[in-house]
């Protein structure tokens, strides 16, 4: 019977052996695998970054996916249509005509002044009042190529359409006074006169002077400031800032009571009224109606206010500015410096008022009695 053989392995051996069957069954990437891991991760991030930034197609009115057309509009020559609605006396009576200009997240049916105007100024003077959907508001198709200028003469054409004559009055609120610069820039031969209720400011103006501008733009809530800023420097990004869940919204389109003067808190229950067409304001989308609005009225002008000259050198018509001294949204201290670098703005600082004072009452009067006929008594 054949002899086993005793072999014997020291403990270092064993050890040695047994590093051995470890090393040879631990996994190991590829060469450079490690790498293109990280390259498709960030390119996958990439890519997920920009489809946030990117903003669903607008429901377009009369599409077959949008809401249905209601408005009476017209048809603009690049295919565009405007939707409107007509206050006061008819146009073929009418003394004076009167282009209303809404704000921000608003519409057609916002049109302030006519809604508290009074039937003795609307009929004794004889006032025709337009108001429009701003393109993407509303009825108003969107207008992807909008700039600064675009607006006035979408106003000129809307004027032309409707009949208004050579000459018309252009009255803006918010947003929408803002706008009324645009005008005086681009088609001051076809205004009778012109009114800026509370109207916004683009901070970024090269007019305005530095410290002017820093210290009222610290006036806003942070995320306000965070909102303007992105709009104005990152414009890409406005869509995605707007609709994230991350940081505070801007406190406008939150409907934020943060920002509202003490009788702007007293007028809420008339601006509740529009409850009943608030649906209509955003209905095509909020990226072309209120993110292109921040876009367009705090990025970059194509011209300084602050250099423009009065359109009205033979006294034949007159530009007013309304202003609120108590104004959360808009700091009065920069109205008061436009107003001194223009001298030939008709200045009108409304005591206690905040922001929405054109709702408080005797105000419509007030407004468009200074516009037409001269006469500045404060309600």
């Amino acid at each position: 019977m054949a002899a086993g053989v005793n072999r014997k392995i020291s403990a270092s051996a064993a050890r040695s052996h047994t590093r051995k069957g470890k090393q040879n069954t631990s996994f190991q990437l590829p060469r450079g695998m490690f790498k293109k891991i990280l390259v498709v991760f960030f390119m996958g991030l990439l890519a997920w970054a920009y489809q946030a930034t990117q903003p669903p197609p607008p429901k377009i009115c009369g599409s077959p996916d949008g809401p249905p057309v209601t408005a009476t509009r017209i048809k603009l020559k690049d295919g565009r249509h405007l939707a409107y609605k007509e206050h006061g006396v008819t146009k073929d009576v009418a003394k004076y005509k009167i282009v209303f200009v809404h704000g921000f997240d608003s519409c057609r049916h916002d049109t302030v002044v006519a809604a508290t105007l009074s039937p003795d100024v609307v009929e004794g003077l004889g006032v025709y009042i337009v108001s429009f959907d701003r393109p993407g508001y509303g009825e108003s198709d969107p207008n992807p190529k909008r700039t600064v200028k675009s607006l006035a003469l979408d106003i000129e054409e809307l004027a032309d359409q409707l009949g208004l004559g050579a000459k018309f009055y252009i009255v803006g609120f918010s947003m929408g006074g803002q706008l009324i610069w645009t005008c005086l820039k681009y088609i001051p031969h076809r205004l009778a006169g012109a009114t800026l209720i509370a109207p916004a400011v683009n901070y970024w103006w090269f007019g305005l002077p530095a410290n002017l501008s820093k210290e009222a733009y610290s006036q806003n809530l942070p995320q306000d400031q965070w909102t303007l800023r992105i709009a104005h420097y990152a414009p890409w990004l406005t869509y995605w800032w707007n609709t994230q869940n991350w940081f505070p919204a801007f406190s406008i389109i939150a409907h934020s009571p943060a920002i509202l003067s003490r009788q702007d808190l007293e007028l809420l229950p008339r601006i509740s009224l529009r409850k009943a067409h608030e649906a209509q304001v955003r209905q095509q989308g909020e990226f072309e109606s209120i993110h292109r609005d921040l876009m367009i009225g705090f990025g970059p002008w194509e011209f300084d206010p602050m250099d423009l000259k009065n359109p009205f050198l033979n006294n034949e018509g007159s530009v007013h500015i309304w202003h609120g001294d108590e104004d959360r949204v808009v700091p009065v201290m920069l109205q008061r410096y436009i107003a001194q670098r223009l001298p030939w703005i008709h200045y009108h600082e409304v005591p206690g008022a905040g922001h929405m004072f054109p709702y408080a009452d005797g105000m419509g009067d007030a407004i468009i009695n200074a516009l037409l006929i001269g006469n500045n008594s404060l309600p």
